[in-house]
């Protein structure tokens, strides 16, 4: 009955038009080898609804052993960099894979892969952290948003170090209203800080000119291939914040954005994929090409 419906009729339609727009990656496989040929292939990972599914408990956002051992294949080929807005302690600790480039607080604290050093107080590893004036506000915010919705069932609040993340994806969806006005009502004393959203999030951060498209910049610069033509930065993220990134790559006409979503979206990506599985299969495939190029 339903599959009859003129209402399913022209969400198939929607989907059908979108997917021409941003045809799957796996799809496409051949033609984004095509593009990348004789450049140097950089990636970039978002990690929740990337890497790891979307979960009710983001202390449980776990990535599976077979995607770990996939990234670490892909990092051992291509430079390899996690881009997230959780704090990069975290991420790391989901993640442990010391080879990777990690960009956590939408990639206001970015660290590279350790380099075995002994010296634990010169870390010579640590690249940039350039809101760490704004450390003492966004604990304060951090107390302050867990006094506030104390009371709300199902609101949690995350200090992901150079932001703050209110989850709301266990809340009672006739709350998501109070629960906003509470965070506004907080937010209002610290001009400072800006109010974002993404899925079932609410995102604090400093009002600075830094996103992730930024700390794409920042890690290809420090890479070595600022003005080089023959680079290509591959992007797969699922996220509204990911779409700094997307755009940057649209604007440089230089390597590809991959957008992760099973629904609709406007995005900057060229391509898409839905599932983290989808992603994975991505990576692998990567990976296999790879290894046949380099006879391994």
């Amino acid at each position: 009955m339903r599959a009859c419906s003129p209402t399913h009729l022209k969400s198939l339609m929607k989907q059908s038009s979108w997917l021409t727009e941003h045809p799957s990656a796996l799809d496409m496989f051949e033609e984004i080898l095509h593009v990348s040929e004789g450049k140097q292939i950089v990636m970039f990972l978002d990690y929740d609804g990337t890497l790891s599914p979307i979960v009710d408990d983001p202390d449980r956002a776990f990535m599976s052993k077979k995607m770990r051992r996939t990234v670490r294949k892909l990092a051992n080929c291509f430079p390899t960099a996690i881009v997230s807005g959780r704090c990069r302690e975290k991420v790391y600790n989901f993640v442990k894979l010391t080879e990777l480039y990690y960009a956590g607080s939408h990639g206001m604290d970015i660290k590279g892969p350790e380099q075995g050093s002994k010296d634990k107080d010169q870390d010579k590893s640590l690249l940039c952290q350039p809101a760490t004036e704004f450390l003492p506000m966004i604990d304060e915010v951090y107390q302050k948003l867990v006094e506030k919705t104390n009371l709300t069932p199902g609101a949690n609040i995350e200090n992901n170090k150079f932001c703050v993340s209110v989850h709301f994806r266990r809340v009672d969806e006739k709350n998501w209203s109070d629960l906003a006005n509470q965070v506004r009502s907080v937010m209002k004393d610290y001009p400072e800080l800006r109010l974002t959203q993404g899925r079932k999030v609410l995102e604090i951060r400093p009002i600075i000119k830094w996103d992730k498209g930024k700390a794409l910049e920042f890690l290809l610069e420090s890479l070595g291939y600022a003005n080089c033509t023959d680079v290509f930065p591959l992007y797969i993220g699922d996220d509204r914040t990911d779409e700094d990134a997307f755009k940057i790559l649209r604007e440089r006409r230089q390597g590809l954005g991959i957008l992760v979503s099973k629904i609709p979206k406007e995005t900057n990506a060229f391509y898409s994929l839905q599932e983290p599985y989808e992603v994975m299969d991505f990576l692998q495939r990567l990976v296999e090409w790879k290894q046949l190029r380099s006879g391994a």
